[in-house]
C-alpha cells in the first residue's frame, strides 16, 4: 500500500473503573450478572458460565481453564494475566475491554463480537476467531502462533509489534486491517487481502505468494 494512504486507526478509550468491590472468593453461576467486582486470582476452571454478564469488573490473574463461557458478555472490564490452556469463549461479547499479558492455549472465540478491545502483551497458541465481528481492536506486543480469521468481518483492527506465525484470512472481509510492524510467517486466504495494510518490506515477503496465487511467472 502506498505510504501516503490514509489508514483509520482503532478508536479506543481507556477503561476507567471506580468504586470496585473486592469480591473475595467468587461463586460464579451460569446466566448471572456481576457488576463492579474486583477479582484477584479467581479460579473458575471447568465451571459452566454460559450467558453470564460481567460489567465494570477487574480480573487479576484469573484462571478460566475449560470454563464454559458461550454467550457470556464482558463490558467495561480489565483482565490482567488471564490464564486458560483451553479458553471456551464462542459467541461471547467483548465491549470496552482491556486484556494485559494473557496466557491462552487454544482460545475458541469463534462467532464472537469485539468492540473497542485492547490486548497488550501475552501469548496465545491458537486464536479461533472464525466468523467473528471485530471493530476497533488493537493488539500489541503479543505472540500468536495461529490466528484464524476465516469468514470474520474486521474494521479498524491493528496489530503492533506482534508475531503471528500462521494467519488464515479465508473468506474474511477486512477494512483498515493494519499489520505494519508485525511479523507474520504464513498467510492463507490471499483472495481476502483487500483492506489489509502492510509496509514495503511485508509486501516484498508477500510477493512470491501473490505471484504463485495469480500464476505469474517471474523470469
Amino acid at each position: 500500500m502506498a505510504g501516503n494512504a490514509k489508514v483509520q486507526a482503532p478508536r479506543l478509550s481507556p477503561v476507567k473503573l471506580a468504586d470496585l468491590t473486592d469480591a473475595g472468593d467468587p461463586h460464579f453461576q451460569r446466566g448471572e450478572r456481576y457488576d463492579g467486582g474486583r477479582y484477584s486470582r479467581a479460579a473458575a476452571d471447568g465451571l459452566e458460565l454460559n450467558g453470564a454478564v460481567f460489567a465494570e469488573c477487574e480480573f487479576q490473574g484469573a484462571s478460566l481453564n475449560e470454563t464454559q463461557l458461550r454467550g457470556a458478555t464482558f463490558t467495561d472490564c480489565v483482565l490482567t494475566e488471564l490464564y486458560a490452556p483451553v479458553f471456551l469463549a464462542s459467541r461471547t461479547g467483548w465491549r470496552d475491554v482491556e486484556l494485559t499479558n494473557p496466557r491462552l492455549g487454544s482460545a475458541e472465540a469463534y462467532s464472537s463480537a469485539w468492540q473497542s478491545v485492547r490486548i497488550d502483551g501475552g501469548k496465545v497458541d491458537f486464536l479461533n476467531l472464525r466468523g467473528a465481528k471485530l471493530n476497533d481492536v488493537l493488539v500489541s506486543d503479543c505472540i500468536i502462533n495461529e490466528l484464524d480469521l476465516g469468514s470474520a468481518v474486521a474494521n479498524r483492527v491493528a496489530f503492533k509489534n506482534c508475531t503471528i506465525r500462521t494467519l488464515d484470512l479465508n473468506g474474511a472481509k477486512l477494512k483498515d486491517f493494519d499489520l505494519r510492524s508485525t511479523d507474520f510467517r504464513t498467510i492463507s486466504g490471499l483472495d481476502s487481502l483487500a483492506g489489509v495494510v502492510v509496509d514495503d518490506y511485508q509486501l516484498s515477503l508477500l510477493a512470491p505468494l501473490l505471484a504463485s496465487h495469480l500464476g505469474l511467472v517471474v523470469a
